[in-house]
């Protein structure tokens, strides 16, 4: 029984119709940026089923910068050229995700940034903190599930 169980999930895994093989790979316009993540395998979204899900974008500080509204404005205004490339707005935001290295300190930038951006009902919305990021001086990710609109080609 276990092994008829593992052999179904062996199969599963090597099938190349799965939900992710079909699904629209939204990948930078940007050749060095393509090329990091095409190294690490991952893309900036990924649209399936309706649903556009965006990969972690970093807020970070540039050298010798302290304005936190800089470092998330540079992320929100990422993650919108994502969304678009994706064929979604802002308003079509459900979920968003965002990891802090210090997230008591720096969670009010970002809510003064990201209501800018989005505006009418709240998204579903999770915060945590974080003792580092791969991006050199970042102080969070955000990461962004948005529903393709129904007279867009998406499901409810």
């Amino acid at each position: 029984m276990i092994s008829t169980a593992i052999l179904a999930l062996a199969a599963a895994a090597q099938n190349p119709h799965g939900a992710r093989q079909q699904a629209t790979v939204i990948m930078p316009d940007d050749a060095r940026q393509r090329q990091f993540q095409q190294d690490y395998g991952y893309a900036d979204a990924v649209v399936s089923n309706g649903v556009v899900y965006l990969s972690g974008v970093p807020a970070f500080l540039a050298p010798g910068e302290t304005d936190l509204d800089k470092a998330f404005t540079r992320a929100f205004e990422a993650l919108g050229k994502s969304l678009v490339r994706a064929g979604v707005s802002w308003d079509d935001v459900v979920q968003v995700q965002s990891v802090h290295t210090d997230v008591n300190n720096q969670i009010d930038a970002m809510v003064k940034v990201k209501n800018r951006y989005m505006t009418g009902k709240p998204p579903a919305w999770t915060a945590v903190g974080t003792n580092g990021l791969l991006q050199p001086g970042g102080i969070a990710e955000i990461t962004l599930i948005a529903h393709v609109p129904t007279a867009r080609g998406g499901t409810q």
